[in-house]
């Protein structure tokens, strides 16, 4: 037989989600077809980025799950990160050329104090090493060629940021930001804050949102993994919404809800209502629809007392 005409291997209607340990030196792109192709899913996606010099936390839809990523892209992040101070770079990190040496004049409580003034809502200028796009080319194609074009200051949040382990020239660090943050930026403007410059040589992501690397997994583990033990390693597809409050629907209520009707509040049996507080029900809260028997249903908007639904989940077997 030849190689045109051997089988093709059937893919999977899998619904999950994959909280991958990804490895340094890879894409987020080939970190989701290898894990797909171990899978032999028809349909996975990633949820944001990271850059091949970072590790740790990425996680991937497969099936009805994808319906669902666009929550983790919105999702805080945490990272722990170590800068090198002395050298600016190209790049911002270890993957670029030096640009610039200085001499380091800190101590410690100079860094705590550093540390302290980037905490809360920052501007940061976005790198020109980045996918961001201008008149839809990336930024990163520009910084190629050799080009500098202006970019807006945006506003991100850095809720903890935190110093880990101090042996200079070398600092590590633990942040937990806002979409939209870049560490390598932040590492760059703490470094001239302290007057000496620096640049990003080690990103791990611990957590996505309420996602952490405690349930993660290699992908060489998976590789040498058989299929059922692979599966194991899948999260439901609830998991991407744990932070959203929980509403249970009786058999007649949940067949209405995948019609895609709206349901008012009131009408719901009061024992299978489990928001979070009253005041939820009127207000643009969204939460987490389950038939009868715990089958996840889809996610709705509750807005002035109104379950409107959002996004419906279609039921495969694994």
């Amino acid at each position: 037989m030849t190689v045109s005409q051997r089988p093709r291997v059937p893919r999977r209607l899998l619904d999950g989600v994959l909280l991958l340990d990804k490895p340094v030196g890879l894409s987020s792109n080939d970190a989701l077809m290898h894990a797909k192709r171990l899978y032999r899913v028809k349909k996975a996606g990633h949820t944001g980025t990271l850059d091949p010099l970072a590790s740790g936390l990425l996680p991937l839809c497969f099936g009805e799950a994808t319906k669902f990523s666009q929550d983790l892209l919105e999702a805080d992040k945490t990272y722990e990160a170590t800068m090198r101070l002395g050298v600016r770079t190209t790049t911002g990190d270890a993957e670029g050329d030096a640009l610039e040496t200085r001499p380091i004049t800190c101590d410690r409580a100079a860094l705590e104090q550093a540390l302290a003034g980037f905490r809360g809502e920052i501007t940061q200028v976005p790198p020109m090493y980045s996918a961001l796009k201008r008149d839809g080319k990336p930024l990163y194609e520009y910084a190629r060629a050799g080009q500098v074009v202006e970019r807006e200051g945006r506003q991100v949040s850095i809720h903890t940021l935190d110093m880990l382990t101090c042996a200079l020239p070398d600092v590590t660090f633990r942040v937990t930001c806002s979409k939209g943050t870049y560490i390598r930026t932040l590492a760059e403007d703490i470094g001239e804050t302290l007057g000496c410059g620096a640049h990003l040589v080690g990103l791990r992501r611990t957590a996505v949102g309420s996602l952490t690397l405690n349930h993660a997994v290699s992908l060489d583990t998976l590789s040498h993994a058989s299929e059922v033990e692979r599966d194991r390693w899948l999260q439901p597809v609830d998991s991407l919404l744990s932070t959203f409050p929980a509403v249970c629907l009786d058999d007649a209520t949940a067949r209405r809800f995948l019609q895609g009707q709206r349901l008012r509040l009131a009408d719901l049996p009061p024992a299978r209502l489990l928001l979070e507080s009253a005041t939820q029900a009127t207000q643009a809260a969204r939460a987490r629809i389950y038939s009868a028997d715990g089958r996840l249903l889809g996610v709705a908007r509750v807005v002035e007392g109104v379950l409107a639904p959002e996004r419906l989940v279609m039921s495969h077997a694994g």
